[in-house]
């Protein structure tokens, strides 16, 4: 069974700088791209993972900017791919943060599938306002809904296989209840890892201020330890062929590396290559981190 994955531009959202990666630009606020990301098969109805924020004024409560115009809609990206809510069939969620958990009361034909730890995470209180109010009374209500939720123990059964070439497993990383999905696509297993990696180009590719060869950098923002968060980073590296994080453009991996970036709105689709050196080959050719840096993301 091979899926393509389409993105589905939900909300962008401006915010600190290293919010997003350790100590980058601190005090400078930088605009992020949020995505959903719609699963389409031959066979299967269509799944959504992740379903962005209620609406972009609750972004202020984390003292962020949210952005949605008219285009970047629920209703109008679904019917870039001719679909309507009610055709949503499975939502599966990364984590339930404020900008990954918003809509799902827009789906009532939809069952909801995550991890049963991230649901116990955000009813803890231990990320506050990153968990609204109103997202975790919806999934409490679903837990009394027959059929409207499903929820899966990762972290003890390990990896399960929702449908043939879809498959989810603990994350490891950014908050305790975080899972990958793991997609078989036509040209490999596409990795959408949620908020473990924000920002492809500084924390994987040149990682800002570090020296380890193959070291990523960590987020400002996590849940778990920095070790278990770079833990985290290299297992999604190593589960596929295409990274598809929620705020950064997908990249292909070659041998834990970047090798390219998708451009469009599908995965597979057109690619741009990447090039980046490693730090054994910065010092080797004598050249500070700066030198090298390479553009944001397109």
């Amino acid at each position: 069974m091979a899926y393509e994955i389409k993105m589905l531009d939900l909300i962008d959202i401006e915010l600190e700088s290293s919010f997003l990666v350790l100590a980058r630009n601190m005090g400078i606020r930088t605009r992020v791209k949020t995505w959903g990301y719609l699963i389409l098969g031959p066979d299967t109805e269509p799944i959504l993972v992740d379903t962005g924020a209620s609406h972009p004024e609750i972004m202020e409560t984390l003292g962020m900017t949210g952005i949605v115009t008219e285009e970047m809609t629920m209703e109008a990206q679904l019917a870039r791919f001719g679909l309507e809510h009610d055709d949503v069939r499975w939502i599966l969620h990364t984590h339930h943060h404020i900008d990954h958990a918003g809509q799902d009361d827009r789906f009532p034909k939809a069952t909801v599938i995550t991890n049963r730890r991230e649901l116990e995470y955000s009813a803890s209180g231990i990320m506050g306002g990153q968990y609204p109010a109103t997202y975790v009374k919806h999934h409490i209500d679903r837990l009394h809904t027959p059929g409207a939720l499903r929820l899966l123990d990762l972290e003890l059964s390990g990896p399960d296989e929702l449908l043939p070439g879809i498959v989810c497993e603990a994350a490891g990383g950014h908050t305790e209840g975080s899972m990958n999905i793991n997609v078989t696509t036509a040209e490999g297993i596409a990795c959408i890892c949620g908020d473990v990696i924000y920002d492809i180009n500084n924390q994987v590719i040149d990682p800002i201020y570090q020296v380890l060869d193959y070291e990523p950098q960590s987020t400002g923002n996590q849940g778990t330890s920095k070790r278990e968060e770079r833990a985290a980073i290299k297992r999604v590296l190593n589960s596929g062929d295409f990274i598809l994080p929620i705020h950064d453009y997908p990249a292909r991996i070659e041998s834990q590396r970047v090798v390219s970036r998708f451009v469009g709105d599908s995965v597979p689709g057109p690619e741009i290559p990447v090039e980046h050196r490693t730090a054994s080959e910065t010092r080797e050719m004598g050249l500070g981190r700066e030198e090298f840096r390479l553009p944001p993301a397109p």
